[in-house]
């Protein structure tokens, strides 16, 4: 290894998860360590892991080995939720050269004795850039308070902890300069600041970033009890910068199979909260992440969720079949659906969600769309504030944002950029509000 180690970093899972491993390369960096571009020309390889389901375990132990194999000279550096999780398991691989339980940047640099100390003026420093180029993950608390009967995320995170507002306006300040999309992120982001003191909510963070930082904002996965009324305001009101698209789980439309998974929402206080969403903002991109198969599950069961995504303004699914989480409650539940089942039902779910998402892109053809270009200079794509991917047409570079109207072409939507753009292209500047779009 070099006195300037080279690393390559690898990352499963979650945005939360990708944020810590910016937060680590950025760390390294300020450590002396460069960041390598493939693990051929690396000196170390960071894996920051996954817990989510067994497979995800698996697939982090797959990749340690297959990395052995090819490079036997690497060291191999495994963290992240899974390790916190399982920690014994992985100091147990031979393949693995040092284990850090969870997500520390302080405690993956001491697996790497080449780097230099952290500069004294660097000591919690704003992240200041996103590996993933246009849009940047902003991390606003870590952990979780509830206890779903599936989930071990929970279990390696450990409890709710939420950033101070001024550190995260801070930080949202920084990456703006960078990146004119931020993510607001966490792993349960709807508790953000019950742990700060009375007043400090989500609602009231994205008021700040929004008066303070010019960047266009987007809320990640947020529980729809969790919404509270003054951020549906901002929803409906921010002109599209707090962009108009929410990922709210789901899980289950059936109340029985809901009490199974320990959920905190019935189906009924998730409906009626989403359908008044879906009447107060325009042009609403919706998404949800859904389990079929978990134990219990009838076919009545099923039929209810399938009813209730048929209802709900759904832009997108995220269909899962249910997977075994050795240390979770939901492992030792009978009724343990067959896999066959679990994926056929799964598969109506995704031709449904995909129909849905046809049908809302047929609904805005001729609307105008606040986009944001995303990729490479020689093939670029646009993000529009509503979460749909839009072909364009003309020149633009990464980070260009503009308004244009969306047409259908070919099942896709197409987006002309325009010659003589408005005071929001190519800048941070708040851009005309786009018309109320009918939904499927």
């Amino acid at each position: 290894m070099s006195d300037s180690p080279a690393v390559w970093f690898h990352t499963f899972g979650c945005k939360a998860n990708q944020y810590d491993t910016e937060r680590i390369r950025q760390e390294l960096e300020l450590r002396g360590a460069a960041t390598a571009p493939d693990a051929a020309a690396a000196d170390v390889a960071v894996i920051n892991t996954c817990t989510v389901t067994n497979q995800a375990d698996a697939n982090a132990r797959h990749l340690v080995r297959r990395l052995r194999r090819r490079h036997p000279g690497l060291r191999i550096v495994v963290a992240g939720c899974s390790t916190a999780f399982r920690e014994a398991e992985y100091l147990s691989l031979e393949e693995v050269d040092g284990v850090v339980a969870g997500h520390d940047p302080a405690a993956v640099a001491r697996q790497l004795p080449a780097v230099g100390e952290l500069p004294r003026a660097a000591a919690n420093a704003p992240l200041v850039r996103n590996a993933r180029g246009t849009r940047a993950w902003l991390k606003i608390q870590n952990g979780c308070d509830r206890k779903c009967s599936f989930c071990a995320t929970r279990i390696a995170r450990g409890a709710s902890v939420s950033r101070p507002t001024d550190d995260v306006i801070a930080e949202a300040a920084t990456l703006a300069r960078v990146h004119p999309e931020l993510v607001i992120t966490g792993i349960h982001i709807g508790h953000y600041g019950k742990d700060l003191g009375p007043g400090v909510t989500l609602a009231g963070l994205c008021e700040r970033l929004l008066d303070e930082v010019p960047a266009r904002f987007r809320l990640s996965s947020i529980e729809a009890t969790e919404i509270e009324d003054r951020l549906i305001d901002l929803l409906a009101e921010s002109d599209g910068r707090l962009a108009p698209h929410l990922h709210v789980p789901l899980q289950s439309g059936s109340d029985r199979v809901l009490r199974l998974m320990r959920r905190w929402h019935t189906r009924e206080a998730y409906r009626s909260r989403l359908l008044a969403i879906a009447d107060r903002v325009d042009a609403f991109g919706l998404g949800a992440d859904i389990i079929v198969g978990f134990p219990g599950e009838g076919e009545g069961e099923f039929e209810e969720t399938r009813a209730l995504v048929e209802e709900l303004p759904y832009t997108y699914l995220h269909v899962f079949p249910y997977s075994v989480r050795n240390g979770t409650v939901a492992a030792t539940l009978p009724g343990r659906v067959p896999g066959d089942v679990a994926a056929a039902r799964s598969r109506t779910l995704r031709e449904l969600g995909l129909r849905k998402g046809e049908s809302y892109a047929d609904a805005r053809v001729g609307e105008v769309a606040d986009i944001i270009v995303e990729g490479r200079k020689d093939r670029v794509a646009g993000l529009t504030g509503d979460y749909l991917r839009v072909e364009l047409l003309g020149h633009a570079v990464p980070g260009d944002r503009f308004s244009a109207v969306l047409e259908g072409r070919v099942g896709r939507l197409v987006a002309a950029i325009p010659s003589r753009r408005g005071p929001c292209a190519g800048s941070r500047e708040t851009p005309p509000r786009p018309p109320r779009g009918s939904r499927p």
